[in-house]
């Protein structure tokens, strides 16, 4: 007899019970769905029990921690929405419907938001979910002495007002749109406040929630460990698990290097991986061992950011020979195979704003590029490369994550298109801190990035000088754009935010201030064992209603 894989022999052992079968099953292998609607399919009834390894880059677990409201790395996010509940969830078509709270008002004049919450939740620790729980999250938010990564999640919060044990008025001291979307953010999970009180600095490593799945253990560098919160029954809206997660035990392993997670995958050792390589995805959807979950994650898409501070990059109409050199349809289907779309627009698809007017609105004109860099007096010199001044025209690209999402590897293929218009590129590999520092003091000529959100507020973050980051990959600072961006942070009404927002995008085009790549879709590929697998409206995996067939 063959044996089983580990995951499936402690699902045997662990069997505890039968459930009915769900009532409503989503669709698979749609982006943007909320969190039912992405999992794969039911072929048969979810039974209680067994354990999932799930197989991720998770990096530096200790250098970032579980805190939900100190992390701004993406797969720590995939752990803590298993650990963290929301305010709100964020359904399809940019919907917000119900979660911790039950219901909630918004004043006409946009400053005040009023959450009726549920009165049955606890935390794991035991101590009561309630609205001072839930001031305490904002404010601690707020705190400046926190330097918490989500503030600008929160945008204008003032303060938080308890009306009654379960309902908050929250105030803003300026209107701001995005909040709903926010709050249905695994970055705005809500932390107990008795934790935070108890450990100090070290509740990053001591994570408490109220979600679906309690932690037990961190092993650095190695794995995560969570339990079942049987206890749980406060699911978002559109789950299709009225109640506690089926699994017992869900494990994060951490395996960064790609055909590793697809080996560990494929001999037993995980029931599940996500972040599959082209190649390997392709095999594996053709695979009837394998089932491959997929959706849109949330964000600004993956662009590149030329520093128009910077010469000769301060002039546009260099930036748009730049622009025109690029073949981006092909460079994107030469390393990802079709599995990603080439990007449009600076929001993903998915995102309240985004506009088909953008899709096929441009395409490189070599030629074009070439004759901008004569006029401009940018002549070929040495091997074909530009040189004007006795300066050559090459690019100092800044890089720290290697060759994640395959971009290290698209990077070749830009760089020879580039190469061809006379545009050299050099790739300069730094350590984060190093990083950092570099690109805040602005010495780089060329980077790239993406960032998750639900809002096209992102953009805001991103161009707005009041508001990026410190470290921001853009250094626009366009008046015009400033004005547009602030305006759709403040616009209640979609379709007014939406028409504001395509004019925000239009002149990031024209202007080159940052050049769309590719559209992020999120993949996990689990064992055929393994049912109920999804992915959020985000695009993050949540296991809520995952379980393991023996």
């Amino acid at each position: 007899m063959t044996r089983l894989p580990p995951f499936r022999r402690l699902f045997a052992h662990l069997l505890l019970l039968t459930l009915a079968a769900l009532t409503a099953c989503g669709q698979r292998d749609t982006p943007a769905s909320a969190s039912a609607a992405s999992a794969a399919p039911l072929d048969a009834t979810p039974g209680a029990g067994g354990e999932l390894v799930f197989a991720f880059d998770g990096a530096a677990v200790t250098s970032f921690g579980l805190d939900p409201h100190r992390s701004a790395f993406a797969p720590h996010h995939r752990v803590l929405r298993s650990i963290y509940d929301s305010l709100v969830v964020l359904l399809p078509d940019h919907k917000i419907a119900p979660w911790l709270a039950k219901s909630w008002e918004v004043s006409p004049d946009g400053l005040t938001y009023t959450f009726v919450l549920r009165d049955d939740v606890h935390f794991h620790d035991g101590t009561r979910f309630d609205a001072e729980a839930v001031k305490f999250n904002l404010d601690r938010i707020k705190d400046p002495k926190n330097a918490l990564v989500t503030l600008s999640d929160i945008g204008p919060y003032d303060h938080s007002e308890l009306l009654a044990p379960f309902t908050l008025r929250v105030v803003l001291s300026k209107p701001f749109a995005p909040l709903l979307a926010n709050l249905s953010k695994s970055s705005l999970g809500i932390v107990s406040p008795a934790a935070v009180k108890l450990h100090g600095d070290k509740f990053l490593l001591n994570p408490v929630g109220t979600g679906p799945f309690k932690f037990v253990s961190l092993q650095a560098g190695t794995e995560i460990a969570l339990a079942r919160n049987d206890d749980y029954k406060w699911p978002p809206t559109g789950s299709s698990n009225p109640g506690a997660a089926y699994l017992a035990k869900l494990v994060f392993k951490n395996v960064p290097e790609e055909a590793t997670r697809v080996a560990v995958l494929q001999n037993g050792q995980a029931g599940a991986a996500d972040i599959i390589p082209p190649q390997n995805l392709l095999a594996l959807q053709k695979d009837p061992k394998y089932r491959i979950v997929q959706g849109e994650l949330l964000n600004h898409n993956y662009a590149l950011y030329l520093n128009v501070t910077r010469a000769p990059w301060d002039d546009e109409r260099l930036r748009r020979a730049f622009k025109l050199s690029l073949d981006l349809n092909t460079a994107v289907r030469t390393v990802h195979l079709g599995t990603l779309a080439r990007a449009w627009a600076p929001l993903s698809p998915g995102i309240l704003g985004y506009d088909k007017r953008f899709e096929n609105s441009w395409k490189p004109d070599r030629e074009l590029a070439k004759k901008t860099l004569d006029e401009l007096g940018w002549k070929p010199g040495a091997n074909g490369i530009r040189e004007k001044d006795g300066r050559r025209l090459t690019l100092a690209f800044l890089e720290t994550q290697g060759n994640r999402e395959k971009r290290l590897d698209l990077l070749t293929v830009l760089r020879r298109q580039l190469a061809d218009a006379g545009i050299e590129v050099r790739i300069e590999t730094v350590a984060g801190g190093n990083y950092l520092e570099r690109v805040s003091a602005g010495e780089y000529d060329l980077l790239g990035g993406s960032l998750f959100a639900p809002d096209p507020d992102v953009m805001r973050r991103i161009h707005s000088p009041a508001v990026r980051a410190r470290t921001g990959i853009s250094r626009v600072a366009d008046p015009e754009l400033i004005r547009l961006l602030d305006a759709g942070s403040q616009q209640q009404e979609p379709e007014r935010r939406a028409a504001i927002y395509y004019e925000a995008q239009q002149l990031i085009l024209d202007k080159v201030y940052s050049i769309p790549v590719y559209v992020l879709q999120y993949f996990i590929a689990t064992d055929v064992h393994v049912e109920g697998v999804a992915i959020d409206a985000h695009g993050f995996p949540t296991f809520q209603t995952a379980w393991v067939r023996p």
